[in-house]
């Protein structure tokens, strides 16, 4: 990759990285689920004008709203509002990685290697060892939300495989759309329009800056310069910069929110990053070994 390349994919990955510091400071000001679906409105109403209509079946879309719009993030937000760390969150919600393996094994027959297998065993003693120390002083629910948001987010990677989106970014501005009302209706069945109305009548700049900050910057501008990257490379270069987000995320929740990075953390982290590099190699190609040609002068042809 060329410098500048790989400086903008070490950017955004910084930037998903303090989205979670963002969410937490937001989750301050919002319920988790009316949080949620503002951040949503906030990335569809000003880029639905220019993606112009799904370029995929509706039924995708939908699909992948419910899945990666409502659960995943759903349950992330619910799951840090009751108490899970940013940094923390940036780290167990990379346990995605083990679920799309798991999910494409049995939906898509796709066979997992070894070494991802392998991998995939080194990330889960990671998270097992975190569950354990977090759960020693804080509520194991919240853990447990993050983790179930990990695996909505699995299955939302395999719907999107079915989908094969010719435009990435068209497509994930359409899920963020119609993942709006689902998530405006389940606020209001268990947050209650009270909670919904004391956060918009109390609105702060540092709320409104929440939305804008994890709507425009980490989805629009995020998305849109790793699709620019993947159009660019091949994904197998781009994707391991995704490692790089629970570093930002867990350095950022330390430097920022004052977040506490255990001695046993740090450890479980580095198993869960080495897990799911190992789980993210992609196999080469067989090298074709073609032989030489040899040129028959004219006069013997």
């Amino acid at each position: 990759m060329k410098p500048r390349h790989v400086a903008i994919a070490v950017l955004v990955a910084t930037i998903w990285g303090v989205n979670f510091v963002v969410i937490k400071v937001g989750l301050r000001d919002f319920p988790p689920l009316f949080f949620t679906g503002l951040r949503f409105l906030a990335a569809a109403v000003p880029a639905l004008w220019f993606v112009g209509r799904p370029k995929v079946a509706w039924k995708w879309v939908v699909a992948v709203a419910l899945a990666l719009g409502v659960a995943k993030f759903g349950l992330l937000f619910v799951g840090m509002a009751a108490g899970m760390p940013a940094g923390l969150s940036s780290l167990v919600l990379q346990s995605q990685v083990f679920f799309t393996v798991l999910f494409a094994a049995v939906l898509l027959h796709e066979r997992p290697r070894p070494v991802q297998l392998i991998g995939m065993g080194v990330a889960a003693a990671g998270i097992v060892v975190i569950a354990f120390d977090y759960g020693v002083s804080s509520p194991i629910s919240a853990f447990l939300l993050v983790v179930l948001g990990a695996g909505a987010w699995g299955l939302a990677n395999v719907a999107t495989r079915y989908a094969r989106p010719p435009d990435p970014l068209n497509f994930i501005v359409w899920v963020s759309a119609v993942a709006v009302l689902p998530l405006f209706a389940l606020s209001l069945v268990f947050e209650g329009p009270a909670a919904d109305l004391a956060a918009l009548r109390g609105l702060t700049w540092t709320g409104v800056g929440s939305i804008l900050f994890i709507a425009w910057v980490s989805t629009l501008l995020g998305f849109g310069l790793w699709n620019l990257l993947l159009r660019t490379y091949e994904a197998s270069a781009v994707v391991p910069f995704a490692l790089l987000v629970p570093v930002a995320g867990m350095l950022s929740g330390w430097l920022l929110l004052d977040e506490t990075v255990t001695p046993v953390r740090l450890a479980a982290a580095g198993l869960v990053i080495v897990g799911m590099a190992a789980a993210t190699v992609k196999r080469r190609a067989p090298r074709v070994e073609v032989p030489p040609v040899i040129d028959v002068p004219v006069a013997a042809r």
